[in-house]
């Protein structure tokens, strides 16, 4: 591949993830409105810059970063699926796995291999960076509804016990302290809006 050729391949994908853009999610924003994709994804990479301190022993807040922006990009061709909406989880892992294929297949062969291998790692959450990473990503969207006083979990009907069963246990398998301090805020603030 010439360096003209390269250049193209990797222009190609980063003009396709501008339609991340697009891709709107349940979670609002604080001045209301519903944040896209690639908001969640640049904010989910600066959770990890800030809350680097919390990673557990052995984690690359690198990789993790680098997992952070681009978990999502598989929404630009699958969209994205709200945590508590109703989800055919085969069918979404599916059309989610076909737009990795196509999009990372984009790049340049080897650059294409090594962000399909590291949005596999995350999917997977085996490893300490992986679990890491899903756990901010579960730790992200509750504390936008925090600062929206509910947001989504109004339109969702979400209970404390939803939010415990959907987010708490990724969250507590990498970092405890993190469902520590959210669930007692995330109580008050469900507990305003079920009034």
């Amino acid at each position: 591949m010439t360096e003209t050729e390269r250049l193209d391949a990797q222009m190609a994908f980063l003009h396709e993830a501008d339609a991340l853009k697009a891709v709107l999610r349940a979670t609002k924003v604080g001045a209301g409105r519903h944040e896209n994709s690639a908001e969640h994804s640049w904010h989910l990479a600066l959770y990890v810059l800030i809350l680097a301190g919390h990673a557990p022993v052995g984690v690359s807040v690198d990789r993790v970063i680098r997992m952070a922006l681009i978990h999502d990009i598989v929404e630009i061709d699958a969209g994205d699926t709200p945590i508590f909406g109703a989800v055919d989880t085969t069918k979404q892992a599916d059309d989610e796995a076909r737009a990795a294929d196509r999009l990372f297949g984009l790049l340049p062969a080897e650059q294409a291999a090594d962000l399909r291998a590291l949005w596999d790692e995350f999917e997977a959450a085996e490893t300490v960076d992986a679990q890491f990473a899903k756990a901010l990503d579960r730790f992200t969207a509750p504390n936008q509804n925090l600062l929206t006083e509910g947001g989504s979990w109004v339109d969702y009907d979400v209970t404390l016990e939803r939010l415990e069963n959907r987010i708490a246990p990724p969250i507590t398998r990498s970092v405890p302290a993190f469902w520590s301090w959210l669930r007692p805020k995330a109580a008050a603030v469900l507990a305003r809006i079920k009034k």
